[in-house]
């Protein structure tokens, strides 16, 4: 039992110390709120502010899982080239190793509680403050005092347990001064780093097992464990990129590339590697032979800087390489959601973008199916008209179908810790969806009158009908034009003129009334039939109704305070 006990303690600790980064993660993330959304997508123009990008904002999220994340989401939603992304997840990969520095200097030299727990007294007023901005300082504040006392309570559940014993054992079957060893220990490495799902928690508890100076078990051993677990953090981007289209799905195997040429460029000299850094460590930094986690701490950050140095150079064929791996499907589902998945969302302010650029292949979706409503008032063969109207039924299942899936992943994100602001944007988004479903229902609609007059009257819509209904469709179509124009400006950031789509709005309204109108005189006078005259207001008032789906949707854009 007590043995039990000890397990749950460790694995909790564990916990705390993965929940704690999580939260603190999150805590920037939301504070730094759209300065995050934007630092990736501008500094990201060459392959060298890339790099710089990926070590600036993994060492200020401490998560290269969490950056690599984002890189693939940026490049699912098609804000982020994948040269791009490969030069970010590079950096990544050198902004991971100060996890090992903030350890190595004060995780295993003074108490941390002693400073943990007042610091979680100042951040837990702020986390209930009315202030966003508090409240992410607050929740930083706690996420960082609580990834110091889970790494704590791990050194201690350890010594409890006497992992030092049990890793001991282990080592003694394992020929650790071999080619093979090594070789054995990076498989390790990459299976523990998989299972806990990130880097800074395998490397924790490396610098653990190093302080705690097991016989058998010192700095090579430990240095090889680091390699793997370079390998096993792109288990996260992979998983993320599961569901992901092809470019994101390239974005995550070039993550798992860059860090396995990286461990087989430094297999075949890792013995004078380990000299050279101990050598370093010794003789230029001053420290003593035996501080092995200064030396893994070294080891860990010159193994991802020297590997970047060198294979920076080689991006595009890293890019080659990806692009042969994860080739283009010749056919990809046709109508398949393009920017979001049903895949992991650590980052669900980050979410919020792949989101939107969906919508905005939404509203492109609804256009494309109002301008086969032109094509069918064009078409007289009877199979040409068939085949165009299956289309609109084809997109109208479609609009259904990207309303729920787009709604569903909507609500996924708002179940994160998201910022206010965040939060209304979301509510904005979901309107914005069910206004493009209804604008699918308005086309098809419009379809299947044409479809009952065809079906069901002998005779055509008059000259003069056919020019209404084409001027009233070309009404619609500049609204929804003008609709998409504002739909992109949210991810573009451009100034968009609301009042043209008031303007074309009431010229719809307007042009509607006239209409209604003419057609009970021409009724009256017999210029054509009351069956014909059905069908074809039946046209014009949906032209109408879905004119007000389309301001409905450029409403939906607007801000509160816009």
């Amino acid at each position: 039992m007590e043995t039990i006990i000890n397990i749950f303690a460790l694995l909790g600790s564990l916990g705390l110390f993965l929940f704690g980064m999580k939260i603190m993660s999150e805590g920037l993330e939301k504070f730094a709120g759209e300065r995050l959304r934007s630092i990736l997508a501008w500094m990201t123009k060459n392959r060298f502010m890339g790099v710089l990008t990926g070590v600036t904002l993994t060492a200020l999220i401490q998560s290269s899982s969490a950056t690599t994340v984002m890189v693939v989401s940026f490049v699912n939603a098609g804000l982020m080239t994948l040269s791009e992304a490969i030069g970010v997840i590079m950096g990544a990969n050198i902004g991971t190793t100060v996890t090992a520095w903030i350890i190595t200097a004060v995780g295993f030299k003074v108490d941390i509680a002693a400073f943990a727990i007042p610091l979680l007294a100042v951040g837990m007023p702020l986390i209930f403050s009315d202030n966003g901005n508090r409240k992410n300082i607050g929740e930083f504040i706690f996420g960082f005092s609580l990834l110091f006392l889970g790494l704590e309570y791990l050194k201690v559940n350890a010594e409890g347990m006497h992992v030092d014993t049990i890793v001991s054992n282990l080592v003694t079957y394992i020929p650790c001064d071999s080619f093979l060893g090594t070789v054995l220990f990076v498989i390790l490495g990459a299976i523990i780093t998989m299972v806990v799902q990130s880097s800074s928690a395998a490397m924790a508890i490396t610098l653990m097992l190093l302080a705690m100076n097991i016989p058998g078990f010192g700095f090579v051993q430990a240095a090889a464990l680091a390699m793997g677990q370079n390998i096993g953090t792109t288990i996260t981007a992979f998983m993320a990129s599961l569901t992901a289209n092809t470019q994101a799905r390239r974005a995550a195997m070039a993550h798992l590339v860059f860090n396995v040429v990286g461990v087989l460029l430094v297999l075949p000299v890792f013995t004078y590697a380990c000299d050279g850094v101990t050598y370093i460590t010794t003789e230029i930094l001053g420290r003593a032979n035996d501080d092995t986690t200064w030396k893994l701490s070294t080891f860990h950050t010159l193994f991802n800087l020297i590997n970047t140095c060198i294979l920076i150079g080689f991006v595009k064929q890293i890019e080659m390489l990806v692009c042969w791996l994860v080739p283009q499907k010749e056919a990809e589902e046709e109508y398949r959601l393009q920017y979001i998945s049903a895949g992991m969302l650590s980052t669900a302010e980050l979410s919020i973008l792949e989101a939107q650029k969906e919508i905005n292949s939404y509203a492109e979706r609804c256009n494309r199916m109002a301008g086969f409503i032109d094509e069918l008032m064009n078409t007289e063969k009877d199979d040409d008209f068939n085949k165009i109207f299956s289309r609109v039924e084809k997109y109208e299942n479609i609009t259904d179908n990207m309303e729920v899936e787009i709604a569903n992943y909507l609500h996924k994100v708002s179940e994160g810790r998201l910022s206010i602001e965040s939060k209304m944007q979301i509510m904005r988004m979901l309107r914005q969806v069910t206004e493009l479903e209804s604008i699918g229902d308005s086309c098809y609609n419009l379809a299947r009158t044409l479809n009952r007059h065809r079906q069901n009257c002998t005779t055509p819509f008059t000259e003069q009908q056919l020019a209404n209904m084409h001027t009233m469709m070309g009404m619609v179509r500049k609204a929804m034009q003008h609709m998409g124009l504002i739909v992109d400006a949210i991810l573009s950031g451009h100034h968009v003129d609301y009042n043209t789509s008031y303007n074309i709005e009431n010229e719809i309204n307007n042009y509607r009334k006239q209409l209604k109108n003419r057609n009970l005189q021409d009724i009256n006078s017999g210029v054509y039939s009351y069956q014909i005259g059905v069908f074809y207001i039946d046209f014009i008032s949906e032209c109408e109704k879905l004119g007000d789906y389309i301001l409905n949707v450029v409403q939906a854009t607007k801000p509160e305070k816009a």
